[in-house]
């Protein structure tokens, strides 16, 4: 059957096909949600395991070691790390790509029920699955003065709860807010006068505040419910509360504590813009779309803050549904450029306005097949599909061009439109075919790859794959129907048709010449082809940089700062406000929001409590105005900010995250990974690695992931002494706890909220080593017996976690790639630096982190690229019957690479993972100038045209469409490449190198090609001929 025939004859039917592909698209179109990035599971599990009052060492030895090597068997595992500190264990996971987590999740439960030799005490390890839920989608800032004491009632009431609520929402917690708190503040040397205890305090509080059921009885017909209801209606009425007696008289609370109705001490608090405040982080459920929670929860809180009291202030700090609206706005942009772009081209070739509308509808059919098939799979309209469309739309129209231009020709030469539609596309409908198939065959295999890079390109390879397809059968079927109906003999053509035919005419009749002196000269063009190649990728290809991902500027930058451990919070409060007020100052013009935690997490806050936090770490998250509302970019900020944490010494480490998280988008590191034993060994070894480190200009940021000892006192009992004064080493400590952290025995209740009421000593008498020491315990005789008297304080510290990875110790030195400087920069010194540093026996180094995801997925891709090679040169062995013709084309890939060298050097841009996709996709493209070129000069051959004249009327003849198919795919690349908006980092490279290899390959197709073209066909006649002759002797 005659597609191409029986189009044109049933242009009813064929009209209506694709107008159905467009309706069902534009419905999935309307019905898609947006998001940054492809809905990415994770590949990584935590086992947490607890073990009560042992040390770093015994948690390695009796609990890490056994958990590794059970675990050590499961498959698809690519690396197991863990920390041992006090009382925890921590073994992560990092499973090989694209393996379902929860299976794999079920082979860790198997292996874990196995394990028989842990230690009594041991807790049952708990499997704690990583996701990118765990991410907030939303952080919003809030501020109070006269509601402060009451603001943690406030937002957990009017805002979280309702919240949580919200479709999508998944965990919602508020941090550095602390919560109301009833503190009985005790007086010991009142306490001890009256021969009072703590534990009698709380005793006579918890029974006092009473609210009991006594049962229910009969009056007469009725029967009641008898309740004792003596629940204190005020703090202050506890004052008056009967404690102890003296002599018959009775004690009064009042006459041995205060009474604070305040807050919890040595909680986590947080500054927004240096006013005291708080936070409320929103997570999402897994699957829910980040834009759709993040404007549900937006639209609630507009409606309520009427609600809330006047000096309650609520704004965003962090919306990440900010950036990817603007991303995806900016890519929309970029492909109404590249649409307008491509349709111009066209028309200023072919001076139809006709003949333009027929080309360019082949845009929205195949994009809008592309919507349903992202429909179908419940993705969404995200940086990776919508870059898809972008890059589909300069190829989509190339085979209507061809298809169209040959029809014209045709009709131009006197030819019926219908007679003409079909003869035309039947002339080039193999070529358009197989021109097609090697595009798919690059795109195609992305749907196989695995690891990091298939995750992000399988949506890429199935939507170009769809989009080709569906363009290739529209230009066979729907543009030979199109042209039927709506072209005519002698058509008016534009005013300044006959200027650029002109041209044209001209440039075809030079470009004639010199390709006749080419082919007359084929050794010379050959040779001087090779040089070029071998000049450029010589001068140019050593000095090229490299790096993983872009880095994304999202408007945001987090930092986390750790003083030396055990600084006192207040101390940790005023250098965060100093920070907080000097990064306001110095980025005023960019800054919109700052906001900063101190101090130790509340177990109830979810995402604080597994952040590093405690009285000496400071977190803080800045949002910035958009990059093309401001001067800097995110890279030069995060610069800037390390240089303010520099200047203070007491700032033990920090680290500065621009953009996304680490590696997709986010900051680039170097990490040197030191394995060994011994911990003073493998510190002095990191110290050394870190000055190297400090000592290179490319590197921004410094840090030991090894932590150093926490201080702390010990209180070492006397167990002779201990029985001897009637007590044990569980009373004791309980004694010594209730006086230093409280005693909670009983709640507060106010408008249906509990609020603990902790009795403990006041702050002034828990502040100094003599203070412990004179705390008193009390026997079962009554009798008080002195901390001093039955143990010693002494100072100690607590050694730091101990890290290993694949069962070896490891300690890791991480160096951030400064702004302006490339991954590969940083690697290549790193390299040389490490050969002056020696390595004891029994320690080893390597380099981790981004650099070795880039050498993994760059190894990946590399693989793909050979294989893409294979399948084009497959196809076209297939398409021409030949093995020498796809050898010839194949020629043009050499210069494509060329082009993204020259392109990529010249801009001053590293080649990356984009860039990288970027060749793939080249190795599809160029060949297919060079399949037009090639079948045309076969055909001319078929005519009987001698090889020279057939390559020059094919060149000729050709050169018009080989010309507006590349500056289509090129002018559709360049808004990709030169694009400012939003998240246009990311595919900046991309744009470029296609466009760049692209052109030149041109360039050298449109010469080489037709010159080897002939070297071969020359060579074969004469082969053919010698072999004739020799059989004719014979």
């Amino acid at each position: 059957m005659n597609i191409y025939k029986t189009s044109v004859n049933n242009p009813i039917t064929t009209i209506i096909l694709f107008v159905a592909i467009m309706i069902f698209g534009g419905v999935s179109l309307s019905r898609l949600g947006i998001d940054l990035f492809p809905d990415i599971e994770s590949n990584a599990m935590m086992v947490m395991t607890t073990y009560p009052g042992a040390s770093a060492e015994d948690i390695e030895n009796n609990v890490t070691r056994p958990v590794e090597n059970v675990l050590n068997g499961v498959e698809h595992l690519k690396d197991i790390t863990s920390q041992s500190k006090e009382n925890i264990s921590i073994v992560s996971l990092e499973f090989e790509w694209g393996y379902d987590l929860d299976i794999l999740a079920n082979d860790v439960r198997d292996k874990l029920d196995m394990l028989s030799t842990l230690p009594d005490g041991v807790s049952q390890p708990i499997i704690f699955k990583f996701s990118s839920d765990m991410i907030p989608v939303l952080m919003l800032g809030v501020t109070a003065e006269e509601s402060m004491s009451g603001l943690y009632k406030i937002l957990d009431d009017q805002i979280v709860t309702p919240l949580a609520r919200v479709d999508g929402v998944g965990t919602v917690s508020i941090a550095g807010i602390p919560q109301r708190e009833i503190q009985i503040y005790c007086d010991p040397n009142k306490l001890e006068a009256y021969n009072l205890s703590i534990e009698q305090i709380s005793a006579a509080i918890a029974a006092a505040n009473r609210n009991t059921p006594a049962g229910s009885f009969d009056v007469g017909s009725n029967a009641y419910s008898l309740r004792v209801d003596h629940e204190f209606e005020d703090p202050s009425e506890m004052y008056n509360l009967v404690v102890g007696y003296r002599n018959g008289a009775p004690i009064l609370l009042s006459d041995v504590a205060t009474i604070n109705d305040t807050v919890q001490e040595r909680i986590q608090e947080a500054f927004n813009n240096g006013g005291q405040g708080g936070m409320i982080i929103i997570q999402k459920k897994s699957g829910a779309n980040s834009v759709k929670i993040a404007q549900n929860v937006q639209e609630y809180i507009n409606e309520i803050k009427g609600n809330l009291p006047a000096d309650v202030e609520l704004f965003t700090i962090m919306d990440t549904s900010d950036n990817i609206i603007s991303t995806v706005h900016s890519l929309r942009d970029t492909i109404i450029t590249t649409f307008a772009l491509v349709m111009l081209v066209v028309f200023l070739f072919l001076g139809r306005w006709r003949a333009t509308i027929v080309v360019v509808l082949t845009i929205p059919i195949s994009l809008l097949a592309a919507i349903i098939y992202i429909f179908a799979t419940g993705d969404t309209l995200n940086i990776i599909t919508m870059s898809s469309l972008s890059i589909a739309i300069g190829m989509v129209v190339d085979n209507a061009i061809v298809v169209l231009e040959n029809i014209t020709s045709h009709i131009d030469r006197g030819a019926k439109p219908k007679q003409a539609a079909i003869f035309a596309t039947k002339e080039v409908g193999i070529s358009v075919m197989g021109g097609t198939l090697t595009t798919i065959a690059v795109f195609l295999p992305l749907t196989m790859v695995t690891g990091m890079a298939g995750v992000l390109f399988n949506a890429m390879g199935w939507m170009v794959t769809i989009t080709l397809t569906i363009s290739t059968i529209a230009a066979v079927t729907f543009t030979p129907v199109l042209c039927s109906m709506m072209m005519k003999l002698n058509p008016k053509k534009a005013w300044f048709q006959g200027m650029i035919d002109a041209v044209m005419e001209r440039f075809n009749n030079f470009y004639g010449g010199v390709l006749a002196w080419c082919v007359r000269h084929r050794k010379t063009i050959i040779l001087g082809s090779v040089a070029l190649f071998v000049g450029i990728m010589g001068l140019l290809g050593p000095a090229l940089k490299s790096e993983f991902f872009p880095v994304q500027d999202s408007a945001s930058i987090s930092a986390t700062i750790q003083l030396p451990a055990g600084t006192r919070q207040d101390i940790t409060r005023e250098l965060a406000l100093e920070l907080s007020d000097r990064i306001q100052k110095t980025y005023s013009n960019e800054i919109l929001n700052i906001g900063v935690r101190e101090g130790q997490a509340d177990t109830d806050n979810t995402f604080a409590s597994l952040q590093t936090n405690g009285t000496h770490v400071i977190s803080m998250n800045m949002r910035f105005v958009k990059k093309t509302e401001r001067d800097l970019g995110l890279t030069e900020i995060g610069d800037g900010i390390r240089k303010i944490f520099d200047e203070y010494s007491i700032i033990r480490k920090y680290t500065v995250t621009e953009g996304g998280g680490g590696g997709m988008g986010g900051k680039t590191s170097v990490d040197i990974e030191i394995y060994g034993y011994d911990f003073d060994t493998s510190d002095a070894l990191a110290e050394q690695v870190a000055q190297m480190f400090r000592s290179m200009d490319g590197c921004s940021e410094v840090t030991i992931s090894r932590d150093e000892y926490t201080p702390e006192y010990h209180v070492d009992f006397d167990l002779e002494k201990l029985a001897r004064s009637g007590l044990d080493v569980t009373t004791a400590s309980t004694y010594l706890r209730n006086r230093i952290n409280g005693s909670v025995t009983s709640y507060y209740r106010e408008d249906g909220d509990e609020y603990d009421i902790r009795v403990r000593y006041d702050r002034k008498f828990r502040e100094s080593l003599e203070d412990i020491e004179n705390i008193t315990i009390y026997n079962q005789m009554g009798q008080g017996i002195k901390i001093r008297d039955i143990g010693v304080v002494k100072e100690a510290s607590t050694p730091p976690a101990i890290t290993r990875k694949n069962r070896e110790r490891y300690v890791t030195v991480s160096g951030v790639v400064a702004s302006g400087y490339a991954l590969s920069e940083i690697v290549e010194a790193a390299q040389i630096g490490m050969q002056d540093i020696p390595m004891p026996a029994g320690f080893m180094w390597e380099i981790g982190g981004t650099y070795e995801d880039q050498q993994e997925t760059f190894g990946d891709l590399a693989l793909l690229m050979a294989l893409m090679v294979v399948l084009v040169f497959v196809i076209m062995a297939s398409q021409f019957e030949s093995l020498t013709y796809p050898f010839v084309i194949m020629f043009s890939l050499p210069f494509a690479v060329v082009g993204v060298v020259i392109g990529l050097s010249i801009t001053g841009t590293p080649m990356n993972i984009m860039a990288l996709l970027g060749v793939l996709m080249l190795i599809g493209i160029v060949v297919n100038n060079g399949i037009v070129l090639v079948d045309y000069t076969i055909l001319c051959r078929e005519r009987g045209m001698g090889i020279l004249d057939s390559v020059v009327t094919a060149g000729k003849s050709r050169l018009r469409p080989i010309l507006m198919t590349t500056m289509t795919t090129v002018l559709g690349m360049i808004p990709m490449a030169v694009g400012n908006g939003v998240g246009s980092e990311m595919w900046n490279s991309l744009g470029m190198s296609v466009a760049w290899g692209l052109s030149f390959s041109t360039l050298i197709t449109l010469i080489l090609i037709p010159t080897l073209f002939a070297s071969f066909a020359i060579r074969g006649e004469k082969r053919r001929a010698k072999k004739a002759l020799k059989e004719q002797n014979n």
